[in-house]
């Protein structure tokens, strides 16, 4: 299979739409990372999207909609859910609801939960593309199952560590600005939790709900939404973290005052580190050497990029 690359326009727009409405999947980009979607109704299309990336069927996926109204129709927000919509859709937030019993989801979406992801992406060519689309769109980050999330058409089209030949098109609208995936909040006995940290940092959550975010243990065995395999987003090559320099001809990606052959941001920008940090690990795993990653800090944008790190470095 050739994987044509669309542009960002009103002309691949309509390629795009007319592939999704014959059940095809199609890499799209987003505010976040570039993800694969699929008709979220049609179960052969969301088949599609497991089948390309060799996900295991028990991790569920996030539903993009054009906005809270598109949400309302296929799940039921409570006061804090509109809250939360309200303050960061469009945006990297998603959102794990109670599914709408009509709500015409293709069971494979939820993994047989009878929650739903959803998200509102806040990136123009995402939003038109889904307005035009005039429906669901499941989409996962367009990558192989486990491996480094792509930011750039270029990650996704890569024939060895990509989704190039297993893929029809991709709409490429360059490099994502945020560069980490969304943050997930659901709801545990009533009260909101952190299930992924993301592109939108837990503080600001809690600042706009007035009160903390559970962070519940999670089960890579049985995950209750996307993103929470233990390892996940990973290199090639063995990572090792809080590194303050190389050892045995290791790849250095630094970070603030810790230097390195690769950096995520040299002025310590945590904003800059999460844009970078997918770009930075594929250039690294093409240096085909151990990559040693300095410390980041914890907090804000930093927790998502932990996150991802910890993941990247777990044993697999």
């Amino acid at each position: 299979m050739h994987t044509r690359l669309l542009s960002p326009d009103q002309e691949g727009i309509a390629a795009a739409c007319d592939l999704l409405s014959r059940g095809e999947v199609v890499a799209i980009p987003t505010e976040t990372v570039y993800g694969l979607a699929g008709d979220a109704r049609n179960p052969r299309a969301v088949a599609g999207i497991y089948q390309a990336k060799g996900r295991p069927s028990f991790n569920p996926l996030i539903v993009h909609l054009p906005d809270r109204a598109a949400a309302e129709r296929f799940a039921v927000l409570d006061a804090q859910a509109r809250h939360l919509a309200d303050a960061f859709w469009p945006g990297a937030l998603t959102l794990v609801l109670p599914l709408r019993q009509d709500a015409g989801i293709a069971s494979l979406v939820t993994a047989g939960l009878d929650t739903v992801a959803i998200r509102v992406p806040a990136h123009p060519v995402a939003h038109a593309l889904l307005s035009a689309f005039g429906g669901p769109l499941a989409a996962p980050s367009a990558n192989p199952s486990g491996r480094i999330t792509a930011t750039t058409a270029a990650h996704v089209t890569d024939p060895e560590n990509g989704l190039g030949g297993r893929i029809p098109a991709v709409l490429d609208a360059g490099a994502c600005p945020v560069g980490v995936e969304s943050t997930i909040v659901g709801w545990s006995g009533g009260e909101p939790a952190l299930l992924r940290p993301g592109g939108v940092a837990a503080e600001a959550i809690e600042a706009v709900l007035g009160q903390r975010l559970l962070r519940p243990a999670l089960d890579p065995g049985a995950p209750s939404s996307p993103g929470q395999l233990t390892s996940h987003y990973a290199p090639r090559a063995q990572m090792r973290l809080n590194a303050l320099a190389a050892e045995d001809g290791e790849v250095m990606i630094g970070f603030g005052p810790i230097p390195g052959e690769l950096t995520l941001s040299a002025t310590g920008d945590l904003t800059e580190a999460a844009a970078r940090l997918f770009d930075v690990m594929h250039r690294a795993d093409a240096m085909a050497r151990p990559i040693a990653v300095a410390p980041v800090p914890e907090t804000g944008l930093g927790a998502a990029i932990n996150d991802r790190l910890n993941r990247a470095a777990a044993p697999r």
